[in-house]
C-alpha cells in the first residue's frame, strides 16, 4: 500500500508518517519499482500503535522504547504517566481557579487585575507576615474574591493571620461567605473545621446566625462549643441546652456561664435557665466537679428562680456546692 493509501485509510498525514520513518519508528517494508514506499499490512498496524501510544500522552522516544525494546515493561511508564497527568490537571485546576476568582473581582482594567494578582500570591505566601497585610488590605485596597479568602482562612494555622482573615470575612457580607463557610464544617480535618467555625461566629448577619444555629447539633463538640457560644453572644436561646453541655464537661465552661448570663436577660429567660441548671444539678450529681461548675453558673442568672436554687443548694451534702451557693447568696444580698 503506498503512502497516500496508508494516510487516507490511518488518518495520519503523509507528512506525519515521513515524520515517523526519520525517527526510526516505522520503515516501509519495500518500494515500487519507480522507488515509492510500500507499506505491508504490518506496517501499517505498527503506525496504529504508534497512534495509540501517542494517544496516552507518551513522547516518540518513548514509543521508540515500547515497540522495540524486548524487555521493556509498561507498568514504569504508564506509572509515570499517571503522576505526570495528576501534575498537569493540578497546576490547570490551579489556573482555572486563579482566572475564575480574578473575573469574579471585575477588575475594570490591567492594573485591577495585577492588583487581584499580588494579593492572590500574597496570600499564599509563605510568610506569615506577607499573609497578614494581603488579609488586611484586601478590604479596602482590591475586592479579592471570597472564595479566596475562605480558602486561606481553612487553611490559616497562624492565629494573627487567621484572626486578619477573619476580619476580612466579616466585612465582606452576609449570605454567600457563610454558605461557604457551612461547608468547611463538613470537612474530615477537625481543625479546619474549628476555623470554619470560628468565621461563621464573627460573621455578621442572619444567614450566619442560622448556619451557626444548624452547627448546634454537628457531631464534633468543639462546633458546636463555638455555635453556641456566638448564639449566645447573639442573644439566641436555642444555644442554652449545649451552653448547659459545655459546663457539665467542663470545656469552656466559664465562657458558657457567661454566654447565659448574656441570655439571661428577661426574666421569662433567666427562669428558663435557672430551672435547667437546677435540672442538670439534678441528673448529674455522680459527677461533682460539674455539679460545682453548675452552682457556679447560677451566679449570673437574675432573678427569684436562681435565688431559690442557692437556696436550696447551699444545704447541698456536698460540702463544696453548698459553700458555693452560700458564697454566690452572700454576692447577691451585697448586691
Amino acid at each position: 500500500m503506498l503512502i497516500g493509501e496508508v494516510a487516507r485509510r490511518s488518518g495520519v498525514s503523509a507528512r506525519m508518517l515521513r515524520h515517523y520513518e526519520s525517527r526510526g519508528l516505522v520503515r516501509p517494508s519495500g518500494r515500487t519499482g519507480s522507488g515509492y514506499r510500500e507499506y505491508s499490512a504490518e506496517d501499517i498496524r505498527r503506525i496504529f500503535h504508534i497512534e495509540s501510544l501517542r494517544s496516552l500522552g507518551l513522547s516518540l522516544r518513548e514509543i521508540g522504547r515500547a515497540l522495540d525494546d524486548p524487555g521493556f515493561t509498561p507498568s514504569a511508564l504508564v506509572d509515570d504517566l499517571i503522576r505526570q497527568t495528576r501534575e498537569r490537571i493540578a497546576a490547570e485546576t490551579e489556573l482555572l481557579t486563579r482566572l475564575r476568582r480574578i473575573d469574579a473581582a471585575d477588575p475594570t482594567g490591567w492594573e485591577g487585575v495585577l492588583q487581584v494578582v499580588a494579593l492572590l500570591q500574597a496570600l499564599g505566601s509563605k510568610s506569615a507576615d506577607a499573609r497578614q497585610r494581603a488579609a488586611l488590605s484586601s478590604v479596602d485596597e482590591a475586592p479579592v474574591p471570597v472564595e479566596a479568602l475562605i480558602e486561606a482562612a481553612l487553611s490559616e494555622s497562624d492565629p494573627n493571620v487567621a484572626g486578619a482573615l477573619r476580619w476580612a470575612l466579616a466585612r465582606s457580607g452576609d449570605g454567600g461567605p457563610a454558605a461557604l463557610l457551612a461547608e468547611g464544617l463538613g470537612s474530615p480535618v477537625a481543625a479546619v473545621r474549628e476555623r470554619a467555625v470560628q468565621s461563621l461566629a464573627e460573621m455578621p448577619g442572619g444567614e450566619a446566625t442560622a448556619r451557626l444555629r444548624d452547627a448546634l447539633a454537628h457531631p464534633d463538640a468543639v462546633v458546636r462549643g463555638y455555635a453556641a457560644l456566638a448564639l449566645g453572644a447573639r442573644g439566641t436561646a436555642d444555644a442554652i441546652p449545649t451552653l448547659f453541655d459545655m459546663i457539665v464537661a467542663g470545656r469552656n465552661d466559664t465562657d458558657a456561664a457567661d454566654a447565659l448570663s448574656v441570655l439571661a436577660s428577661d426574666t421569662a429567660t433567666a427562669d428558663q435557665i435557672a430551672t435547667g441548671l437546677v435540672e442538670r444539678l439534678a441528673h448529674d450529681t455522680a459527677e461533682a466537679p460539674a455539679r460545682g461548675r453548675l452552682t457556679q453558673a447560677l451566679a449570673g442568672i437574675p432573678g427569684t428562680t436562681a435565688t431559690r436554687a442557692l437556696m436550696e443548694l447551699s444545704h447541698d451534702e456536698d460540702r463544696a456546692v453548698a459553700l458555693t451557693a452560700t458564697y454566690l447568696l452572700q454576692l447577691r444580698d451585697a448586691r
